[in-house]
């Protein structure tokens, strides 16, 4: 039995989107062991005391990155799971496919342009309690 997903996206665009997927984790993961080697063959002695406050601010930046990418590896990875299950592209909130446009555009998403405009409508709301 075909799901929604399968029956509204060809199989070429369902591939498509999981080579994109695997190409965008493969540079993350590149990135991230270049930076890790960066970062371990870095002499941590200073002398000047600005030198070193530099290099812990640009330090604290890069794992800030680091982490954020990782979040972005495992979204990804979701994402590559749900085209194997038949469920890509279906917004978690609606149930309504999700158009190829916003797809293309940011591969990881799990909500429908409407759904995700109504979901900032609300953060952005300020609390009347």
């Amino acid at each position: 039995m075909a799901t929604a997903t399968q029956a509204f996206y060809t199989e070429d665009q369902l591939k498509m989107f999981e080579r994109l997927l695997q190409g965008q984790r493969r540079a993350l993961i590149e990135d991230a062991g270049r930076k890790v080697d960066e970062l371990t063959d870095q002499d941590e002695s200073f002398a000047d005391p600005g030198d070193r406050a530099s290099w812990e601010s640009e330090s604290t930046r890069d794992l800030r990155i680091r982490d954020r990418e990782r979040k972005l590896i495992e979204k990804i990875d979701e994402a590559l799971s749900r085209i194997l299950e038949g469920t890509f592209g279906e917004c978690n909130e609606c149930g309504e496919l999700i158009g190829i446009g916003r797809l293309r555009a940011r591969p990881v998403t799990t909500m429908c342009i409407a759904c995700k405009e109504e979901q900032e409508a609300q953060e952005n709301k300020p609390n009347h309690a």
